[in-house]
């Protein structure tokens, strides 16, 4: 039987992940410190990798497609095929930056100050080859930890390059920002051989047509609802729907039911105005996918 090895993200993906695939459709059972995870379909195959190695072990064909960070596809300079770009937050679509910080107090400005300083990060590689394109030197340590505490201990480090959402963290210990090295976002990536390979591509894409959909369909839901016919102009300017809404006519010709899929950020201040343009009987569900 063919088989198609995915490499999905342990540590704080983990979980997420898991609920993704269960709502694209696939039943995922995963025994308490457990790394293969058991997927109902028998096509499939997952394993659990730290976000950091899986562009590495999907290069090297040790599973063939996999989820990780645009940020560790560059560290390991991995030669993948970078399928798509998923967004797994609903709550914001911003990437997540690498970004250069340095105490508040201290006294770089800008990138060319970092010569001959100590920086320590996770993202050895991509951080060395920042600061070669600008043309300085300086000692990039690994950290294993803590590193936003690391400027403030006597030679540790001048300057940390940390991962970073809204910058919060940095500031709560007393770093600015000088500078980005990299943004990073969830990738679907492949091994160049297995997406050669018809069988396996096409598996690949249904799969990645589901997660997707799953994804779109987590900040949207659906409504129904009753509409006077002769207030349904009136109802339609409303609606921020995806496509024109579905109409159908009802037994009683002076009504026709309308549904339509929407952000869910948006239906609290929708349906009550719909209701004063004269909709009735609506109704609120959640989607598991969205394809479009």
């Amino acid at each position: 039987m063919p088989l198609l090895r995915i490499a999905l993200p342990s540590g704080s993906l983990r979980d997420t992940t898991l609920a993704l695939m269960e709502k694209a459709g696939y039943r995922v059972r995963l025994a308490a410190r457990a790394y293969v995870p058991e997927i109902d379909d028998p096509e499939l195959e997952g394993m659990l990798f730290r976000a950091q190695e899986v562009a590495q072990f999907v290069e090297r064909g040790v599973v063939d497609v996999g989820l990780t960070g645009k940020d560790w596809i560059l560290e390991n300079e991995a030669d993948v095929v970078e399928v798509a770009e998923l967004v797994y937050s609903r709550a914001t679509t911003r990437p997540v930056r690498w970004v250069i910080a340095v105490p508040e107090d201290s006294p770089v400005q800008h990138i060319r100050d970092l010569q001959g300083k100590r920086i320590a990060t996770e993202l050895v590689g991509a951080t060395r080859r920042y600061l070669q394109a600008h043309g300085v030197e300086a000692h990039v340590e690994f950290s294993w930890g803590a590193t936003e505490v690391k400027p403030s201990i006597p030679g540790l480090a001048d300057a940390v390059v940390e991962l970073t959402e809204t910058g919060s963290s940095l500031r709560a210990n007393r770093l600015r920002i000088i500078d980005s090295v990299c943004e990073s976002t969830t990738r679907f990536i492949a091994n160049k051989a297995a997406w050669e390979d018809p069988w396996k591509r096409e598996k690949a894409e249904n799969l990645l047509m589901l997660l997707q959909g799953a994804l779109q369909a987590d900040a949207k839901v659906g409504l129904k609802m009753n509409v006077p016919r002769e207030r349904l102009d009136a109802v339609i300017a409303k609606l921020p729907a995806l496509h024109t809404p579905t109409i159908s006519n009802q037994h009683d010709t002076g009504w026709v039911a309308l549904e339509i899929i929407a952000d869910e950020s948006v239906v609290r201040d929708l349906i009550p105005g719909l209701k004063r343009e004269g909709a009735t009987g609506i109704i609120e569900y959640p989607l598991n996918k969205v394809v479009y």
